[in-house]
């Protein structure tokens, strides 16, 4: 071969090596870029919108995950997903791909993916506890949640854990009113009584608890009469600007040695719930439980609700009154007064007035 023809052979591969590099470089990129792009679900899992749901269980293999996300149409390839998987442990050995079920959308690109994965991003759950409820209330909220049975809770909350919380009062059957009424979150994978009880006895100790330590020395209630009458102040007081004479009225009551004489601890006691329509009657008033505060002086023997930040303030804090009963009006708002006399006559006056308005032709 002479020199011309060399030099010919070697134009032409200096010609072809770009276009070829290019060509190669470009299918590279279309693969790696398909395999790692965001892909169109199918329906081998629960898709909601543009999203997936995935259950991960305990011990999943990394290999096995990748099936999984390949099969539930979230991404190409599980070689990609191998090649991803080798780099995230290369880059973070102690790192770990963890169970949990996650919630994944079909945009997200592989790595988007396994960044959840890798981190433990799993679908959480928010669930919200008005104050004012009972652990009954709970319960059935918990249940028709779908989170566990009404059962599963009561008997949860009937095991006191002492050795986590010492703080808790001795002798209690059940941790009414300790279960501080808030919003929480949680992992899906760890919806449980148990879990759902420390969320919310952390939160007692954690906001409740240090009102308490700090102000227990200018109050004679211990802590468990403190979130018992509390929980009677949240259950009866309905307007905000009422709670603190609501605290004062029943402390006086206590302090001058009078029954409590609280609607809310008798439809504790009954498990009922009265309306305007359906008020308590004498004889469920005189229903032999020690939760009847008509009957029996003094608190009932726990908690009969949830009580909020506010009960609890306005409880170690009551208004100074003179008043020592009142009579709910229907509207939310409360008629004080200070004697006997005139606390039935106020009575009489608002059951008069519901009469009126029920007669009242349309």
């Amino acid at each position: 071969m002479n020199t011309t023809e060399r030099i010919s052979k070697w134009t032409y591969y200096l010609l072809i090596l770009p276009i070829a590099l290019v060509f190669c470089g470009w299918q590279g990129w279309a693969w790696w870029n398909w395999v790692i792009s965001p892909t169109t679900p199918t329906n081998l899992a629960e898709t909601v919108g543009e999203t997936i749901q995935l259950n991960i269980p305990s011990g999943t293999s990394t290999q096995q995950i990748g099936k999984d996300l390949r099969s539930s149409g979230l991404i190409h390839s599980t070689l990609a997903w191998k090649i991803w998987a080798s780099w995230l442990t290369v880059r973070n050995p102690e790192g770990a791909f963890k169970a949990g079920t996650y919630k994944l959308s079909t945009r997200e690109s592989l790595p988007a993916i396994a960044d959840d994965i890798w981190q433990g991003q799993v679908m959480r759950l928010s669930f919200t506890v008005p104050e004012g409820w009972s652990r009954w209330d709970m319960a059935k909220y918990f249940d028709a949640q779908g989170y566990f049975s009404e059962e599963e809770f009561i008997k949860a909350i009937s095991q006191i854990p002492k050795d986590r919380y010492p703080w808790l009062p001795d002798g209690i059957e059940h941790l009414e009113g300790f279960l501080y009424p808030d919003t929480y979150e949680l992992a899906s994978d760890r919806v449980t009584p148990q879990q759902v009880i420390t969320l919310m006895l952390n939160r007692f100790q954690g906001v409740a608890l240090p009102l308490y330590q700090q102000q227990k020395d200018k109050t004679t209630l211990s802590l468990l009469e403190w979130v018992t009458l509390s929980s009677i102040v949240e259950k009866e007081a309905v307007l905000a600007e009422e709670r603190d004479r609501i605290a004062g009225v029943f402390s006086g009551r206590l302090a001058d040695g009078m029954k409590l004489e609280a609607d809310p601890t008798v439809e504790y006691a009954l498990g009922i719930r009265q309306t305007p329509d359906k008020p308590l009657t004498n004889k469920q008033i005189q229903i032999t439980s020690p939760y009847n505060t008509y009957r029996y002086p003094g608190l009932p023997p726990t908690p009969i609700a949830s009580p909020g930040l506010s009960s609890l303030k306005a409880t170690l804090s009551p208004e100074k009154t003179d008043y020592r009963y009142f009579v709910a009006r229907y509207d939310g708002t409360h008629l004080f007064t200070k004697t006997l006399e005139e606390h039935k006559a106020a009575v009489n006056a608002i059951r008069q007035q519901r009469k009126a308005l029920k007669n009242k032709p349309e």
